[in-house]
């Protein structure tokens, strides 16, 4: 089952932009994952709780978004949803993809940092608003 591999690849990736920012708690993370990368969202699902135990991102919310595979004629120039299975030929001339644009990626959308206060049980005002830090992870962050 590969979906634990990813579960925990996709945690340490959130720990490390953790530790960098300082941060004490992750609220949610939101992940766009390609219909056609093979991957099981309940599988993920169960695999990313486990993942979790004792760090940073425990507790957290996986929000998984699919992302459909698309593909992309050259001759024709049509781009079209290939579905599951993938159907791979070009709907406007029957010739073969040329490329896939989408549907393959795993990727961290965003992360949603918790107020430390809340992780720590302290919080002043229970009835305030809460606070979240929204974040995409990338280079320039």
């Amino acid at each position: 089952m590969h979906e634990m591999s990813l579960a925990v690849a996709v945690v340490d990736q959130v720990e490390a932009a953790a530790t960098s920012r300082g941060a004490v708690g992750v609220s949610s993370i939101e992940l766009d994952v390609g219909e056609l990368a093979g991957v099981v969202a309940d599988a993920l699902a169960f695999c990313f709780e486990l993942a979790c135990a004792g760090t940073v991102v425990e507790g957290a919310e996986l929000i998984t978004r699919t992302v459909p595979g698309t593909a992309r004629c050259a001759p024709c120039a049509e781009d079209w949803a290939v579905g599951m299975p993938p159907r791979l030929l070009c709907p406007g001339c029957g010739g073969a993809a040329d490329e896939l644009v989408s549907g393959r990626e795993l990727r961290i959308r965003e992360v949603r940092w918790a107020d430390p206060e809340v992780r720590e049980g302290r919080r002043a005002d229970p009835e305030a608003p809460r606070e979240e830090h929204r974040h995409p992870i990338t280079e320039e962050n």
